[in-house]
Formats: C-alpha cells, structure tokens, sequence
C-alpha cells in the first residue's frame, strides 16, 4: 500500500514455470512500481478535486484496507453522497492505487464516495472465492454503515475492472439474492467466465497473442482462481442461473483484447435476461485500457462515459433498499 516516488518496474515473468515464491516477489516489486510516482505517467495522475486516503475496513475474520476518495468540497447541499464500490483488476498482481485516475475523477466531478477494494490478490492459498468475498463483505459493511461513511445506501453503484470487474459482477449478484436493490454496475474489460471454456472465446485467438495480457497469463489465472474441487460455474456469471432484476450496466470492451467477448457474452446474457445494458466498444484499445491513459488514448473517452453514466443512475430520488428498511 506504499505509494513510493521512485520505483524499478520488474521483468514479466514466464507464466509457465513461476513458482509461488517467485509470483510473491514479483507482485511485491510490480505493485511497488504500479503506487509509486514514476508509474504516474502511464496511469494518470488523481483528479486534484479528490481527497484520498486509506481506511481499514473490519470485516469477518480479516481487516482489508480500502482507498476512499471523496470530494474534496464534499456534497453540494451537506447531505449524503452516493456511494460507488470500486475494484481494481489485476488477478494475481494490482492495487487499488493504478486506479487513482479514474476512481479520483467520479469521486470529485459525479460527486460520490468512492470506496476501492484492496483485495486479497489470487495466489496458491487465496483463490478467486477470497477475492469475491472481499468485494461483497466490503459492499455490505459500507452499506451497513452509511451513516458513518456518509454516504446514501439508496444511491449504490458497483465498478470494476478485469478481474474487478469479475468480482464486481458476483458481488451485484449476491446483492440481488439479499435484496439489495442497487443503481447501477459498470463492467469494463470483465472477466466472466472461469471455467473450462474461459479459453475458448474467438477473441481469446485473435488477441491472445500480442501485446498486454497473453493467453499464458489467462492459463495461469484460472490455475489459481479455481483451484481443484472448486466450482468455476459459482465463480463466472457469464453462467449464472439467473440475471433478472440486476442493475442496469454498462459494459465496456476494448476490442483488440482477448477478454472482449467475455463481456460482449456476458451483455447478451443481461439483455437477454431483461436488465437495462448499454454495451460500448473501444476500436483498437487494449486490455487494461482504462488505468493506462498515458498510453492508450480511449481511455479519456471511456472515463467520460463512465461518469456520465453513474450521474444519470445515482441521480437523487427517494426511497431505500429493501435490504437496509
């Protein structure tokens, strides 16, 4: 969690043979690099109009650290601000910190509390399951919490990106089953299927190969997400039994990724299931577009819509969730 001025990016390594010593080296370096300053150029720099800070947040069993941003000039008539739980990609490697950018920027100009995850990252002994329930566990504390946090159960978003945005989704999901009535989701380049067939999309073969997130990586983050006996169907909701009543989303797609079609899939499903989507495409952006802006251009376009979607969902009008009457 140390946001370091200066920092050594390290090699990526060979996904095929590291070893659970050398993945927690390499994390530790990459994440040293990814909060540090000299990374500031190919991931934004805050929004000057955020306060940041971190929190720890006490949930069952285990303190998880959050980043909350708020608006520095806090809610416009002194009332309670909506609230946007943020989750950072990454799998195995990432910090809530690369998001700064983005999460600063809906913080400051929707204006709203946002509140990223710091969640446990996949390694041999915490799966994609101890990933998910962070997510969750840090939504319901939050909520259940509002008053403290200053934030309007009522006007509830979920944000996540890659693998965060794959947490993100079964988090909106386990919402729906408590009854937790949420405003909004926004998937961007999401994860959404962790089974066998996570490889086997079109896009998987016609990105999988270049530059950014390769097809060897993707092999050695399911090995680590689904561990053997673990039921993958429970972890994708590309194959969730049922997507009726979830909140509208808007689902964004870099199309020279090899993700793409998870979440081209994963709208069809919520469309077809009845959810409001709005499904945007990002001609020849890559996987991870949205935390790198120094280096992929459409990442200011996407930030824009993000924003203007959340203001149009988190509008202010009446009522509570069922869960929190």
């Amino acid at each position: 969690m140390s946001e370091t001025t200066a920092a050594i990016r390290p090699p990526e390594p060979d996904w095929s043979t590291i070893t659970a010593v050398e993945l927690a080296a390499y994390c530790t370096a990459e994440n040293r690099f990814r909060a540090s300053g000299a990374a500031r150029a190919m991931t934004g720099e805050p929004d000057p109009g955020a306060v940041i800070r971190w929190q720890e947040v006490a949930l069952p069993g285990r303190d998880l650290p959050v980043r909350v941003h708020r608006p520095a000039a806090g809610s416009a008539d002194g009332g309670a601000l909506p609230v946007v739980l943020h989750v950072h990609g990454g799998g195995f490697v990432g910090t809530a910190t690369q998001c700064d950018w983005v999460t600063s920027h809906v913080a400051a100009r929707l204006p709203a509390v946002v509140v990223s995850v710091e969640h446990w990252l996949l390694a041999p002994d915490t799966p994609l399951s101890a990933a998910a329930d962070d997510g969750w566990d840090v939504l319901r504390h939050v909520l259940g919490h509002a008053r403290e946090w200053g934030v309007d159960p009522a006007r509830t978003a979920v944000f996540g990106e890659s693998c965060g945005a794959l947490i993100g989704a079964l988090a909106v999901l386990r919402a729906s089953e408590a009854g937790l009535a949420l405003r909004a989701q926004v998937l961007v380049n999401p994860a959404t299927d962790v089974t066998d067939a996570m490889l086997d999309h079109p896009s998987i073969a016609a990105y999988g190969r270049g530059p950014g997130l390769s097809v060897a990586q993707l092999r050695f983050f399911r090995r680590l997400a689904v561990p053997p006996g673990a039921d993958a169907r429970a972890l994708s909701p590309l194959y969730a039994a049922d997507l009726s009543g979830l909140p509208p989303a808007l689902v964004v797609v870099p199309t020279d990724d090899p993700l793409a079609d998870h979440g081209r899939r994963y709208a069809e499903r919520l469309l077809a299931a009845g959810t409001v989507v709005r499904l945007t495409e990002h001609p020849g952006a890559r996987h991870a577009f949205l935390s790198v802006p120094g280096l992929e251009r459409r990442a200011t376009a996407a930030r824009t819509e993000i924003l203007e979607f959340l203001r149009t969902r988190l509008a202010t009008q009446g009522g509570r969730p069922a869960m929190w009457e």
